[in-house]
């Protein structure tokens, strides 16, 4: 949570007018205006980023888990990729000098982390492209007590590029469920939502989810190239790569750089015509970080993938498939579910797959141990189908216009 000592008191704007959203809800739930609230944003002045802060929805009515928002301003993606950002301190300096209106004399701060199961496949009734996501982090306060979080579904429509729907976990800058309405919480740091996704998929059909890797983060260093973070390069491709091929050509263009904690992590992509791959970054001989780039891809045991390397690159690593646990049981689940139905799941399997590798209250001594969203992208209709916190009995169902 911010802290909100330093900035000066203002009125927001509240936007009372319906949200205009460029995604549909199904009838699970009602789908209301902005919710109402009298939280500041002590950091933002200019009234269209105001009446867009307070334009969120909570899809729930008043639970303040799952909150819906259309990102209406520029986020400034080419100043992003211009800005070489190589980690968490420097995206939040690009977020307080160019999205922001003040800047703070204090240090905000954020975090980023993911644990994770992904797939792709096919139905074989209708043909369709599936891919599947679990996103799985077990956040903890300072007396181990689970902290619960706000996901937020973030829609875009960049002028000249592609329209998505993203989805973020609202504790990797602090704010906890129900933080919009507490009356205290400082909403600015919303406007860092576009570079805070941990998924999404575009009006092409191409989607993307990332996984943790245990081990040295990813630094690349080739002087030709710009540096790139890990969700600055992903809200790059949602959206400007239409298939997988375009999303890892566009990947070699930057160096990767995956912030300074001790992990790394790799990207599950797959698109409207049925590719997907694993890009991960692996290690030169001799090298203590990953610089590596490689694409695993057209073949069936690349659908599927955790928290350790898939590479045969990394299969004697300490974080290989070999010896590395981490994830070992879901990936298990996932290989033998997806080969006993031949690779080829209706979305209804799809999302009882999710469901039998969802982490739970009995692995909340890991740090990736629970999930709090589980989601069934349909690539070629271009729509999620999400459940939250492992309540697979109601789902939340988007579609991009």
């Amino acid at each position: 949570m911010l802290n909100t000592d330093f900035i000066p008191k203002r009125k927001a704007m509240l936007n009372l007018s319906i949200l205009s959203s460029i995604l549909i809800l199904s009838s699970c739930c009602d789908k209301n205006g902005p919710t109402k609230t009298s939280n500041p944003a002590g950091l933002i002045e200019d009234p269209a980023k105001l009446e867009m802060l307070h334009s969120l929805v909570d899809l729930e009515g008043n639970k303040g888990r799952l909150y819906e928002m259309t990102y209406t301003v520029d986020y400034k993606l080419d100043d992003a990729l211009n800005a070489g950002i190589v980690g968490t301190n420097s995206l939040v300096q690009f977020v307080m000098t160019h999205l922001m209106d003040y800047t703070s004399p204090k240090t905000l701060s954020m975090r980023y982390d993911a644990g994770c199961s992904a797939f792709a496949c096919p139905d074989k009734n209708s043909g369709d492209f599936l891919m599947g996501r679990n996103f799985d982090f077990n956040h903890k306060d300072e007396k181990g007590d689970r902290i619960m979080i706000p996901a937020i579904v973030v829609h875009t429509a960049p002028k000249g590029g592609k329209k998505s729907v993203s989805f973020v976990d609202g504790q990797f800058v602090f704010y906890e469920s129900g933080f919009y309405t507490d009356g205290e919480t400082d909403l600015s740091m919303l406007m860092a939502l576009p570079y805070l996704l941990l998924d999404g998929i575009n009006e092409d059909g191409f989607a993307i989810s990332v996984l943790k890797l245990d081990g040295n983060p990813t630094r690349q260093h080739y002087p030709d190239r710009k540096n790139i973070f890990t969700t600055v390069a992903m809200r790059m491709l949602l959206d400007r790569a239409s298939t997988v091929a375009e999303a890892t050509e566009m990947l070699e263009q930057y160096n990767m750089c995956m912030d300074d904690d001790p992990a790394s992590y790799h990207f599950f992509m797959a698109d409207a015509t049925g590719d997907y791959a694993i890009v991960e970054y692996t290690f030169e001989e001799g090298e203590k970080y990953p610089t590596r780039m490689e694409v695993l891809r057209g073949d069936d045991i690349w659908r599927y993938v955790t928290n350790f390397y898939a590479s045969p690159s990394m299969i004697d690593s300490p974080h290989g498939s070999v010896i590395s646990t981490h994830g070992k049981w879901r990936y298990d689940t996932l290989k033998v579910n997806l080969a006993k139905y031949q690779y080829k799941l209706n979305p209804t399997q799809a999302m009882n797959l999710l469901e039998k590798v969802a982490q739970g209250p009995d692995e909340e001594q890991r740090s990736t141990g629970f999930t709090q969203w589980s989601e069934v992208f349909n690539l070629s209709k271009r729509t999620v189908r999400m459940s939250i916190l492992r309540e697979f009995g109601r789902t939340f169902e988007f579609t991009i216009e």
